[in-house]
């Protein structure tokens, strides 16, 4: 039999030979490290690392040994079989690129999904959800009735077990209560132009001043809305010759691409939480 294999993620206050000691107590449990990345936060004084091994015990049994032996070193830690996809359920509103995009990576096996779920204000993606054989839930909101259909929401997230969320373009403001609920679990895009061009038709606004970047943002839901934690960013050049049309699909491909790798290395635990900031090991 194959012997299963684990990711280890942790940060803790820094001290001489944390390697040596994560190492040996692998060791010391049959495990073999494959793959291992650590950053050291001189600001912070705090020690992140990625651990991915392989490991004959089963993964409640060495929970329960790294509970024991995480307490004295105060790790923050987790740990997760690789064998086992994220379990995922996406939002979206009326644009659709993200959540093309990202289904069809999922399907070509690019990224370590189970995705259980699509939820909409709208309709227009259910024949896409369907067609991808994923439950599509229609939910509108107004402002009357916002605060039934983030419980309702929260329900198929939660009744599905989903570990991330992810807003693929999806244009409702989420509740504070709503973005505790998803805390360090749901990753937004958003265009790259704010504080600059807030509101609708930002591409209108940044062809009218006529921008000569344009880019995207993927990070962390906090209720500071757009201020959660950074994950991943990245740019494109405009010229004059881009009318709003140009830039605006240069835009959805911006916002595609970068919240895919995002999602990714999220779902491949790569991500470690630093205060408002992230540790992200490529």
């Amino acid at each position: 039999m194959t012997t299963p294999t684990y990711i280890l993620t942790f940060s803790c206050p820094d001290r001489l030979g944390l390697v040596h000691v994560v190492s040996g107590f692998l060791l010391e449990h049959g495990g073999n490290i494959e793959e291992a990345a650590q950053f050291n936060d001189h600001d912070t004084g705090l020690f992140f690392m990625r651990v991915q091994f392989a490991c004959p015990l089963p993964v409640d049994e060495l929970r329960k040994l790294l509970a024991v032996f995480a307490q004295p070193l105060q790790l923050q830690w987790s740990l997760h079989p690789t064998a086992q996809p994220m379990r995922t359920v996406l939002m979206v509103s009326k644009e659709g690129h993200c959540l093309n995009d990202l289904l069809f990576r999922w399907k070509s096996g690019l990224l370590p999904l189970d995705i259980r779920a699509i939820i909409s204000n709208h309709r227009e993606f259910y024949q896409l959800a369907a067609s991808y054989n994923v439950p599509f839930h229609h939910i509108p909101v107004t402002a009357a009735t916002k605060e039934q259909a983030e419980q309702r929401q929260l329900e198929i997230i939660d009744s599905e077990g989903a570990e991330l969320v992810v807003l693929a373009r999806y244009m409702q403001i989420l509740s504070d209560s709503m973005c505790r609920a998803l805390n360090g679990r749901a990753i937004n895009i958003h265009h790259s132009f704010l504080p600059s061009f807030k509101g609708a038709k930002p591409y209108y606004q940044a062809h009218d001043r006529g921008v000569k970047l344009i880019g995207a943002t993927a990070h962390y839901v906090t209720a500071d809305l757009d201020e959660g934690p950074i994950i991943e960013q990245d740019v494109a050049r405009a010229d004059h010759s881009k009318t709003v049309e140009d830039l605006t699909a240069m835009g959805r491909d911006t916002e595609s691409q970068v919240l895919a790798r995002a999602v990714k290395w999220h779902s491949e635990h790569r991500v470690l939480l630093n205060g408002h900031r992230t540790v992200v090991f490529k």
